[in-house]
């Protein structure tokens, strides 16, 4: 009988083993499951990474009032002879707020930010070369037919 023993505390020690094994597991799993809702007023912020300029935005509607989750787009094409391109897109936040950053500062035709929520459209222009760090609030209006 003595030699039975060793098999069973063997048996015991793989049983508490994988006990373990899969409790680790299911904390881990539960740990992950757990994400963290987004802050609604942080400032979402697009980095193009391609210069120093940044273009700062306040979306409103028609009566002044905040903007959620408008898009904002901007389509660059930079340096010699514009070849290169770049699109990025950016939403606001709870405020209203959106941020560019990394936009080249010398550009041949400047940059238009086209901005819209729903049926609601605005539009923005700006010349890097003039103002490097642009701010604009952007009054959605409903596209007209």
């Amino acid at each position: 009988m003595p030699e039975d023993m060793p098999q069973e505390n063997s048996r015991g020690k793989h049983i508490t083993a994988i006990a373990i094994f899969v409790l680790a597991l299911t904390l881990s799993a539960a740990a992950f499951s757990q994400t963290t809702a987004p802050d609604p007023k942080s400032v979402p912020v697009v980095d193009g990474a391609v210069g120093p300029c940044s273009a700062d935005f306040i979306v409103t509607d028609s009566t002044g009032a905040a903007v959620y989750a408008a898009k904002i787009n901007v389509h660059i094409a930079y340096r010699f002879g514009s070849f290169h391109k770049l699109d990025l897109e950016v939403s606001t936040n709870a405020d209203g707020k959106a941020r560019f950053t990394g936009l080249p500062d010398h550009l041949k035709r400047g940059l238009t930010f086209y901005s819209s929520e729903g049926d609601r459209t605005g539009e923005s222009f700006d010349d890097p070369a003039v103002t490097c760090k642009a701010q604009f609030t952007v009054a959605l209006q409903k596209k007209t037919q």
